[in-house]
């Protein structure tokens, strides 16, 4: 029979979804699982999120209202809080990954491997949640992603659709970085391309539009790539530490020997992104090492 709940989530998933729509998770598993008792499931989402409540739950989907968060709606003058969706283990009916994003999966040495093993997946998704603070939703996502892992032992793996980022379980089981950092970590891909016939590299970020926040972008040559993909990182948590202030022309700390440096200043701009999805970027100008026209 034909699982409509797992139709439904695969219509969630596409390239260049609009700034902060639907967070999915893909659940990478070898074999097919049913879904999981109810009351297990509601034990770890309670010790992941707190206060969880069951809204729906059958033998194909389920959906939780996590309490702990509210978004206000207006027109009705009311609080709700968001909702958290899981949809059953079906089979996989075509690649969770084109060529292109399988290649940057730099933080899964085994997807190539766990791409070819697993035929099956389960969906995870939010729904009401772009209302939220960005940190609140980062939190929850979080706290979510953490409790699926608990809840799925059969899951080999994830993958987050907006950024195509690729994490083993025991990778996320076993996770140490703080909690405020996670989000950039786990859902937002940073990914390097070479220009075939030139000199000229692209670092850009996938993911950040979840928080609506823009994503990052540096073309240029010249400079160790490894550099670039750190500043990118440090750059990533400055934004959301700070609920991005940046604006147009701004200037940010440069590169120098490898290290970030106030003596380098990189002017910035807001432009549409060189490599899809298409998306709202900050494109970094790295002055002598800038590839391209800039206008």
């Amino acid at each position: 029979m034909e699982n409509t709940d797992n139709n439904e989530a695969q219509e969630l998933e596409q390239k260049g979804m609009p700034m902060g729509s639907v967070f999915v998770i893909h659940l990478l598993m070898e074999e097919p699982c049913a879904m999981p008792d109810k009351d297990f499931v509601l034990s770890v989402m309670n010790k992941h999120l707190g206060d969880v409540e069951s809204f729906t739950y059958d033998e194909n989907s389920a959906a939780f209202l996590a309490k702990r968060y509210s978004v206000h709606y207006e027109k009705e003058n009311e609080d709700i809080p968001p909702m958290l969706m899981l949809m059953g283990a079906s089979e996989i009916t075509k690649p969770v990954m084109n060529e292109i994003d399988q290649s940057q999966t730099w933080d899964c040495e085994e997807a190539d491997e766990i791409l070819a093993s697993c035929k099956y997946q389960a969906f995870a998704n939010d729904m009401m949640a772009a209302g939220l603070h960005y940190m609140d939703r980062a939190e929850m996502l979080i706290d979510y992603i953490e409790a699926l892992m608990e809840i799925y032992p059969q899951c080999k793996a994830v993958v987050f659709e907006t950024s195509k980022k690729m994490f083993t379980r025991e990778a996320i089981l076993n996770c140490r970085m703080p909690k405020e950092s996670r989000f950039i970590y786990y859902a937002v891909n940073v990914r390097f391309f070479r220009i075939q016939g030139t000199d000229d590299m692209i670092v850009d970020t996938v993911g950040m539009s979840t928080l609506f926040m823009p994503d990052l972008q540096y073309h240029f040559h010249g400079m160790d790539p490894d550099w670039v993909v750190n500043h990118a990182y440090n750059f990533l948590s400055y934004m959301f530490d700070r609920e991005n202030p940046i604006k147009d022309n701004d200037h940010i700390d440069g590169i120098e020997d490898g290290r970030i440096s106030r003596d380098v200043r990189w002017n910035v701009r807001y432009e549409g992104s060189l490599i899809g999805p298409e998306r709202e970027v900050i494109d970094v100008n790295m002055n002598e090492y800038a590839s391209g026209t800039r206008g």
